[in-house]
């Protein structure tokens, strides 16, 4: 009698010393602009998980027209964010043919008779994207409210 009042009685305490097998992670991903739908789209976003903070540039990779490849540009930091948005503030003001360099990606301007002011982002390895002047001011404005 008093062996099955011990096994009943672990059974109720089990819980109470058993690890849990899963975990709950907060996480939560947020549009701040969304630049281009559709085809070719470019969209910045906020990621939070548990006490982290990062910034994403997600963007379809234009070396690949017959498939879809989505990459992303992560920025580890709001201060990362910032440097990006100080290079299109500069590229701004610079020539065809200048370039911002980062450790993970390139920001080069390249000016086009009829459109204007485009850019290319090249990434670490080989992802790229092209965006507009119209574009570019809309990713400063946005990030310089964060």
């Amino acid at each position: 009698m008093a062996m099955k009042k011990l096994i009943i009685l672990s059974f109720f305490a089990m819980p109470f010393f058993a690890k849990a097998q899963f975990t709950i992670s907060n996480s939560s991903t947020t549009s701040l602009l969304e630049l281009r739908e559709g085809t070719f789209p470019l969209e910045l976003q906020r990621v939070i998980k548990e006490t982290d903070t990062c910034y994403v540039l997600e963007f379809r990779d234009q070396q690949y027209t017959t498939s879809v490849n989505m990459s992303t540009l992560r920025f580890g930091n709001l201060q990362q964010l910032r440097y990006f948005m100080q290079a299109l503030a500069v590229l701004k003001k610079g020539n065809t043919g200048d370039i911002a360099k980062f450790k993970d990606y390139t920001v080069k301007r390249v000016d086009v008779k009829k459109d204007g002011i485009w850019y290319t982002l090249i990434c670490g390895e080989g992802e790229t994207t092209n965006f507009q002047q119209s574009e570019a001011d809309k990713m400063v404005a946005t990030i310089k409210t964060l």
